[in-house]
């Protein structure tokens, strides 16, 4: 059963591995990580991973909307977190219904209100830390992959011509933006569509940090 989980504020790349796996039909979503991601040093994602951790007491407040093929619910959250892995949780539907809080260190849950709070909303701790930016270190044994620069533009040009869905996660007054399943960032004309809307994008011209789009036919 396909499941989506928007968020309202930029909720980096372990949230969208989430929000775009209701883009499948049916069954698993596929790879997330691109064909040409190549291996890279454990050193080098510790340091990445050190570079996103909090270094003081930080307060998100959002929005979010889960659906499923039955039904719709939304509302509004809060993350209260402290250095160096401690969370307060808190999430509530319209008029405060159907409220739910925990509290996790790193990994692992302290409470939660109702028990199943959490595993309602997202399916493990590292993807709710990683909704608000802060990334968890890889398990032992994982393989560890990444793109350079070089080789990120090298798989965006591949995509020129080519079209694909897209998660539209942005919206401006200049554009709107978006994530396609492998996390290619798109930038599209404004009023090209609404946050949360999953629209089918053609690659036009390559972008700094992604590609330049337009709603295909």
């Amino acid at each position: 059963m396909a499941q989506r989980l928007l968020i309202d504020r930029p909720a980096r790349l372990a949230y969208l591995g989430l929000a775009l796996a209701g883009l499948a039909c049916g069954g698993a979503p596929g790879s997330v990580v691109p064909a040409t991601a190549g291996p890279v040093p454990s050193a080098q994602v510790a340091e990445w991973v050190r570079g996103t951790q909090p270094q003081s007491h930080r307060l998100h407040r959002f929005k979010w909307l889960f659906r499923d093929d039955k039904a719709s619910a939304g509302g509004r959250g809060s993350a209260r977190i402290a250095p160096p892995d401690s969370m307060r949780f808190d999430v509530a539907g319209p008029f405060g219904s159907g409220a739910a809080s925990a509290a996790v260190i790193g990994e692992q849950p302290l409470w939660a209100e109702p028990p199943d709070a959490v595993s309602k909303m997202v399916p493990n701790y590292p993807l709710m830390w990683g909704m608000f930016g802060v990334a968890r270190p890889p398990s032992a044994g994982a393989e560890l992959r990444g793109l350079s620069e070089a080789l990120g533009r090298r798989h965006r040009a591949g995509k020129l011509g080519a079209a694909e869905e897209v998660l539209v996660d942005k919206v401006a007054e200049s554009q709107v933006s978006g994530y396609s399943r492998d996390y290619t960032r798109y930038y599209l004309a404004a009023g090209t569509a609404g946050a949360g809307e999953i629209l089918t994008a053609r690659a036009e011209d390559l972008h700094a940090d992604g590609l330049a789009g337009a709603r295909a036919a």
